[in-house]
C-alpha cells in the first residue's frame, strides 16, 4: 500500500540546510522557528516555543508541510520582526480555531484564516494599519505560490525566483513531495532543477539543454537562476 498524500505531505524529507535555501530564509533564523529560542524580559528570561514542529522528533528533517509553514511565517518575522512568543501565541489560536496543528498550511487559512491571523498579531503587538495591510498583502501574495488539493491541503509550492534583474519569474518550478522525492522540479516535467543546473555549469548551451529536455529556454533559465541563486545563499 502506498503512501497517502496527508502521509507524505507529513514525512521527513528536507535537511533544514535545504529548506533555508530552497525558501531563501537564512538557515539561523529557519532554526530559531524549529528549536524556539530564549529571549529577555522585565521579568526575567523567557522561553519561545518553536514556530515549525517537525514530523518526528527522531528525524531533524522538515516535512513538505513545513516548508509551507516556513513559506509563510517568513513575512511575519523576516519582513516585519514580530517578535517569536508572539507569532506562536497567535498561531496556537489560529490552530485552535482551525482544530489543526498547521493551520498555515490549509486552505482554509488563505479564505478564512488571514484576516484573523493579522487581527490577532494586531492585538498582541503595535502594529500599524498601514503595517497591517502591508503584512496581508505580501501574505496574500505568497499564499498564491500555493496549491491546494480538494482537501484543502498544500500540495505543491512555487518557490519565488527572482532573474538577475530582480525580476520575480512566474510559476515554472515547484517543489511537490509526490514527484522526483520532493525536489525542486521544472512544473509538469519531474525534471529536477539540479539536473539542469549541473549540465548548464558543465559546459552546455541553455538552447541544447531546452532541446534536449523539451523545456523552453525560459524554464531551463528559471532552474538555473533558482539553483544559483540558492546555492549563494
Amino acid at each position: 500500500m502506498g503512501l497517502t498524500d496527508t502521509n507524505i505531505q507529513n514525512t521527513p524529507l528536507y535537511p533544514v540546510v535545504n529548506a533555508s535555501r530552497y525558501l531563501r530564509i537564512p538557515l539561523g533564523t529557519m532554526q530559531a522557528w524549529l528549536r524556539g529560542r530564549n529571549y529577555m524580559t522585565k521579568n526575567g528570561q523567557q522561553f519561545s516555543q518553536p514556530l515549525i514542529q517537525r514530523p518526528n522528533k527522531d528525524f531533524s528533517q522538515l516535512s513538505f508541510t513545513n516548508l509551507i509553514e516556513a513559506h509563510v511565517l517568513r513575512v511575519i518575522r523576516q519582513d516585519h520582526n514580530i517578535r517569536l512568543d508572539k507569532v506562536r501565541t497567535a498561531l496556537d489560536y489560529i490552530s485552535k480555531e482551525f482544530s489543526t496543528p498547521h493551520p498555515l498550511a490549509q486552505i482554509e487559512f488563505q479564505t478564512d484564516g488571514l484576516d484573523l491571523f493579522v487581527e490577532t498579531i494586531e492585538h498582541l503587538v503595535n502594529v500599524s494599519r498601514a503595517g497591517q495591510l502591508a503584512m496581508k498583502d505580501v501574505l496574500k501574495h505568497l499564499l498564491t505560490r500555493i496549491e491546494w488539493d480538494e482537501h484543502g491541503l498544500a500540495t505543491r509550492l512555487f518557490p519565488i525566483i527572482h532573474s538577475p534583474k530582480g525580476e520575480e519569474i512566474g510559476k515554472l518550478l515547484y517543489i511537490d513531495p509526490r514527484i522526483s522525492f520532493g525536489r525542486p522540479t521544472i512544473a509538469g516535467t519531474g525534471i529536477p532543477t539540479d539536473v539542469i543546473a549541473d549540465l548548464y555549469n558543465a559546459g552546455d548551451e541553455i538552447e541544447a539543454i531546452a532541446d534536449d529536455y523539451s523545456c523552453t529556454q525560459a524554464q531551463i533559465l528559471a532552474a538555473i537562476w533558482f539553483e544559483t541563486s540558492y546555492a549563494a545563499a
